[in-house]
Parts: C-alpha cells; structure tokens; sequence
C-alpha cells in the first residue's frame, strides 16, 4: 500500500493550494514537492513519509506518518513561518480528501517543530500528521 503516499500528497497539496487564508499568508504557488531554488518569502514543501501495512483481514490499508515543511526562505520570521504551519494544520484538520484510489479514513495532525536550517540558519517549522488510506479494493 505504499502507493498510497503519491496520491495522498497530491490531495494534500490540492486542498491546501486553494486554501484562501493559506495563500495569503504565503502566496499562490508557493506549495512544492522539492524546495524551490533561490526561492525568498515563505514557502511549503512536502516533506518525510514513512508508511507501514495497516491491513486487515478483509481491507489493504496504510498508515502514513507524513510532514508539510514552512521555510521562511530569505526572512528570518519564525512567527510567519508559525503562522502558515498553523494554518496548514488547521486547514488539514477535518478536510474531506480523495486521494485517487484510496479511502482516506483518518488525517490526525500529530506534532509541530520550530527549527533553523543549519546551513542557512533561517526558521523551519515542520508539520507531522498521521493518515491511515484504505485501497479501494478488498483483498
């Protein structure tokens, strides 16, 4: 059920690019798969996901632990960076998502994480949540 990972991601980043209060905090566009380069002001980047079997004995299942990564690119705002997390997190929570071929049956949000990038010392703020998809299809 690891194919679950890629169509969840685009349903994330589906629902989050039209997510008004989102965009302006960050702008249009600025929702990425890979960190963008030379990008400057704030910007989201899918990030880490591991995924284990969560089948039972009649459904194909898989639980993510997924994370949505704020950059505060060329400023040093944390407190913008926290405000777009917070926001990603509350748009997320109770959103109704489909990824294509799976039954999204739970998006818990699960921990949040201010940091700096030891390169560029600029403020992070890292986003985990935890899915659980179903397949579409009974084993």
């Amino acid at each position: 059920m690891s194919d679950a990972i890629l169509p969840l991601r685009r349903a994330i980043h589906a629902h989050l690019s039209v997510d008004a209060e989102l965009t302006a905090l960050i702008g249009a566009g600025r929702i990425h798969d890979e960190p963008p380069r030379a990008a400057s002001g704030l910007y989201v980047v899918h990030g880490e996901v591991t995924a284990e079997d969560w089948s039972t004995g009649s459904d194909r299942g898989c639980e993510q632990k997924l994370s949505l990564v704020v950059w505060a690119g060329e400023s040093a705002s944390s407190r913008k960076a926290l405000e777009a997390a917070a926001r990603i997190v509350a748009s997320l929570e109770g959103a109704v998502l489909v990824p294509e071929g799976h039954r999204l049956a739970n998006l818990t949000w699960l921990s949040s994480k201010l940091a700096r990038d030891p390169k560029t010392h600029l403020p992070t703020v890292t986003a985990i949540a935890r899915a659980v998809a179903r397949g579409n299809r009974a084993l």
